[in-house]
């Protein structure tokens, strides 16, 4: 068992990102071992002292990266999730030594009910095949599902599906076949089309694409949040038609979030390079801009993000970057399928931060409540919201 200043250095020395791979594997396999601080260590209230252990305790168990969690891509993510960690401690810390004990934030309330429990999200998914059957993808065997125009639709695994051309069948014209794949509130789901295009789906959303593409080019229509890595193909430029935009490309890198209930649809690349179009407008995206085109706007803005935030959901997590809470509770909402209620005249306020989608929602909202300017009700699938 480590001591408290074998622990600490060691969870210093993560932070810092330097930690080599075998390092991180022992500060996980240590990180629910009950180090010794006490009073004397930090503050002089041992109430306190518990308040913040736990506190330290949550922040690195949410820093590691779960075994249900996606894997995380390279030392650049680490570093920001760590930074970010730092930061909430350090928040934590000051709020516990300059507020009297009165004042101490509030713990989430749960309104105990029967299947009241609100867990995450997981991979759930409906296919609408062109005869309009629908399969409930969760739950079916792997294996292939059916067999249309020559290509073959298989389930490879739990959350993913794959079309393959099987046999070589004769031109029918113009005749095309397509499939809706949906994906419920609570669901994701991953899919790759028959051109090797890889399609990462997020809750709420719809994907309607052709079995097989034909002709000179390929046309997919999107609702809700999708990350797509398009297969190269010059000759049949890919494109994604959401509402009044479309997103054409040849092979590239990106994320389409275009949900209903928000004010905008944006579109982040990561690699290579989009077209934005609507109306008679167009704009090109460089690597790390995103653009975004208000509903009912007939312009497209443009603006340097943080690409990796914008896919952060495929990869396991929710990262906050000082994000207004009803933007949040959205997200919330559609990966736990619940409802989401705000008091009148509920007054606003913005939160950063990154907490894997994979904890218990509670937990979630825990990390929100740290900053002790907003607290939460949990009443069987509804979350209540309060000042």
């Amino acid at each position: 068992m480590m001591n408290k200043e074998e622990f600490v250095a060691l969870y210093e020395k993560f932070l810092d990102g330097k930690c080599t791979a075998e390092e991180i594997d022992t500060l996980q396999s240590h990180h629910d071992e009950e180090i010794p601080f006490t009073g004397d260590d930090l503050l002089s209230d041992p109430s306190d002292t518990d308040r913040l252990y736990y506190i330290l305790k949550e922040k690195i168990r949410n820093s590691i990266p779960d075994q249900q969690a996606f894997v995380l891509r390279g030392r650049f993510r680490l570093l920001k999730i760590a930074a970010v960690i730092l930061v909430i401690i350090a928040a934590a810390i000051s709020f516990m030594v300059l507020q009297k004990p009165a004042t101490d934030t509030k713990a989430v309330q749960v309104v105990k009910n029967k299947g009241s429990k609100i867990i995450p999200g997981g991979n759930k998914a409906y296919l609408t095949t062109a005869d309009g059957s629908v399969i409930t993808l969760d739950g079916l065997k792997n294996g292939r599902i059916s067999l249309q125009n020559g290509i073959e639709v298989n389930k490879i695994n739990d959350g993913l599906i794959r079309y393959n051309k099987a046999a070589v069948v004769a031109n029918n014209g113009d005749a095309v076949d397509y499939h809706t794949i949906t994906i419920p509130r609570g669901g994701q789901y991953q899919l790759v089309l028959s051109d090797g295009t890889k399609v990462w789906m997020n809750s709420a959303s719809t994907l309607k694409y052709p079995v097989s593409f034909a002709k000179n080019e390929r046309i997919v229509r999107l609702t809700g949040e999708a990350y797509f890595e398009v297969a190269k193909d010059k000759a049949k430029p890919f494109k994604v038609s959401v509402d009044d935009l479309d997103v054409k490309v040849l092979g590239t890198h990106f994320n389409v979030m275009a949900y209903k209930d928000e004010n905008a649809i944006r579109t982040t690349l990561l690699e290579g390079s989009v077209q934005l179009s609507t109306g008679n407008r167009q704009v090109m995206l460089k690597p790390g801009q995103q653009g975004m085109l208000s509903y009912g706007a007939t312009s497209i803005d443009v603006r340097g993000v943080d690409a990796e935030e914008a896919v952060a959901w495929k990869e396991g997590y929710f990262v906050f970057d000082n994000e207004d809470i009803h933007t949040i509770m959205k997200r919330i909402a559609r990966w736990y399928d619940v409802e989401v209620v705000f008091p009148q005249n509920f007054k606003r306020a913005n939160f950063g931060g990154t907490v894997s989608r994979f904890k218990d929602v509670a937990q979630v909202l825990k990390s929100l409540e740290l900053t002790g300017s907003v607290h939460f009700q949990i009443k069987e699938r509804r979350i209540i919201v309060m000042p």
